[in-house]
């Protein structure tokens, strides 16, 4: 998981274009918005479509649990790999 975990904070700085940012400044279990990361809601846009593209997964906006997969690395992390079937 540690590596899926990796995966996806690269995928967060890549996508985001967070200059001057490494996987190793992203904290696993921290909120990815509000007083965590602090993205905001287009950054869960960019963040979705580019989880689809690289990940093939899918999150619905109009999910109740779209909010809680969106919380941290580690909660993306989850989804994805459920998704993959790992």
């Amino acid at each position: 998981m540690d590596v899926l975990h990796n995966e996806i904070k690269a995928l967060i700085i890549e996508s985001l274009n967070l200059e001057g940012m490494t996987p190793d400044d992203i904290d696993t279990a921290a909120p990815l918005f509000g007083d965590g990361l602090g993205l905001d809601s287009i950054d869960a846009l960019e963040l979705g479509l580019a989880i689809k593209s690289h990940y093939g997964v899918i999150i619905s906006a109009e999910s109740e649990d779209t909010r809680k997969h969106f919380y941290s690395v580690a909660s993306l992390s989850e989804l994805i790999a459920s998704q993959r079937g790992q």
